[in-house]
């Protein structure tokens, strides 16, 4: 292996280094969160609220934890939100007119992971900057949702395929295992293969990268492929959990999801950040979303909290990288 390759290959991953030592600050701080929570509120800590807090992580965790992979490689993903609408509409169309979830699923997995191709494919091919092709794609599945649905909403589906959502299993909602699932299997491919180590290294430094012989074009297109499949995965449980379809079902979901990796310590700048990190990104984002929810705040004030604290997460990580150099 020549020198090249070994530096564009050895970008900071390790949990025992620094990526350790911002995991437990943001533990810790969800901690802090839970305590102050359970201290202002009676029913913060009951089993049902603890249930619905992950129930609600989970589905953030899925649009981000592929999202997160983009934003490793330096690049942003703004189509997330309106890829899980699109996706749930044809998934739900599908599943009501053969009344087959797995053709559903499929539908839904397909569609998303198209749409993330296409946005590879802009950001490669055509060389489009990823926040402007992907903010692009975001108003065109706007555009087919509404037409497709034409106002219409699709409803009742088969109770098998709602317990995907809905369902418990030993106590704990099926989402939630889900999560657990692809939390592990995220942080074994990137931490743990040639591929993730690569991605790391394309966002680290992309020159370095090429030189070396990675295949650049490849693990982008590969990287928005797994960021579009997981929002159709997330379409999925939507639909599952909603029990309906509609055109605007994506349209909070975006913001969300890049707050849950920045918050989790993913660098914009790329080539920094862990799938384990968006997970307790999601889970602070969700915290804080209850802890306001518990407290009787107003509805108009949450997006005005949840864009500080992107623009916090955002200053950090300048901050965070100005003293690193």
């Amino acid at each position: 292996m020549t020198d090249i390759t070994k530096e564009a290959l050895s970008p900071p991953r390790s949990f025992l280094s620094q990526d350790a030592i911002q995991l437990f600050y943001r533990l810790l701080a969800a901690l802090l969160i839970c305590a102050t929570l359970s201290f202002l509120t009676d029913s913060f800590l009951s089993l049902g609220n603890i249930l619905n807090v992950l129930r609600q992580a989970s589905l953030t965790f899925f649009i981000a934890s592929g999202l997160t992979l983009v934003v490793l490689t330096a690049g942003l993903d703004l189509s997330v939100g309106a890829n899980v609408a699109l996706s749930a509409c044809l998934a739900g169309t599908v599943i009501h007119h053969t009344g087959s979830p797995m053709l559903g699923i499929l539908t839904g997995l397909a569609c998303g992971g198209t749409v993330g191709l296409l946005n590879g494919i802009m950001v490669t091919a055509l060389r489009i900057p990823s926040f402007i092709a992907t903010y692009g794609m975001l108003w065109v599945l706007n555009g087919l949702s509404y037409w497709y649905m034409a106002g219409e909403t699709i409803h009742g589906f088969p109770a098998g395929f709602r317990q995907i959502g809905s369902g418990y299993l030993f106590g704990l909602p099926i989402p939630v295992y889900l999560l657990l699932i692809f939390l592990a299997i995220g942080t074994l491919f990137a931490q743990r293969t040639i591929w993730g180590q690569e991605i790391y290294a394309i966002g680290a430094n992309p020159v370095a990268a090429r030189l070396s012989g990675i295949p650049v074009v490849r693990r982008l297109l590969l990287v928005y492929a797994v960021s579009g499949t997981m929002a159709g995965l997330a379409s999925i449980i939507f639909l599952s959990r909603l029990n309906s379809a509609e055109a605007d079902i994506g349209e909070s979901l975006t913001l969300p999801a890049i707050a849950a990796v920045l918050i989790g310590g993913t660098s914009l700048f790329g080539g920094v950040g862990t799938v384990f990190g968006t997970f307790i990104g999601a889970l602070i984002l969700t915290l804080v979303l209850n802890g306001m929810n518990l407290l009787s705040v107003s509805a108009n004030w949450q997006p005005l909290v949840t864009g500080v604290i992107v623009i916090l997460a955002v200053w950090l990580d300048m901050k965070t990288r100005r003293r690193a150099q």
